[in-house]
């Protein structure tokens, strides 16, 4: 029986048997956050993700997509057009996830200063 599948470890990310640690990597990992704060906003095609979130390559994009469609936090729909249609939302799951993630970003931003200035004390 997959180990996994015991309830007892279910929440206790702690546990390195725990499923919820494969899912705290996928949605805290840098790309995953910007992908799920850009989709917060609407609905994205790939090519305007990418023009967005400066830095990322097409390759991390797409696995990063991949990887957020599969643990079922965005929906990738495609339309039966020449060329292919392809747009990226979130779902309930994904919005709820982007909330919180998007409470960490602002945190971030506001308390950076005080953050740099920590780093360059230590750095000295």
């Amino acid at each position: 029986m997959n180990t996994y599948a015991h309830s007892d470890l279910l929440g206790q990310v702690l546990s390195s048997e725990c499923p919820s640690r494969e899912i705290l990597e996928h949605l805290t990992s840098k790309w995953s956050v910007l992908v799920l704060s850009c989709l917060s906003d609407g609905v994205h095609r790939f090519s305007e993700l990418k023009q967005r979130i400066e830095g990322v390559s097409e390759k991390m994009l797409a696995q990063t997509l991949k990887t957020l469609e599969k643990d079922g936090f965005i929906l990738r729909t495609v339309y039966p057009v020449v060329p292919p249609k392809v747009e990226y939302q979130l779902t309930v799951l994904g919005s709820n996830a982007a909330m919180k993630l998007n409470e960490l970003i602002h945190w971030i931003e506001r308390n950076l200063p005080e953050i740099l200035e920590s780093k360059a004390l230590i750095t000295r």
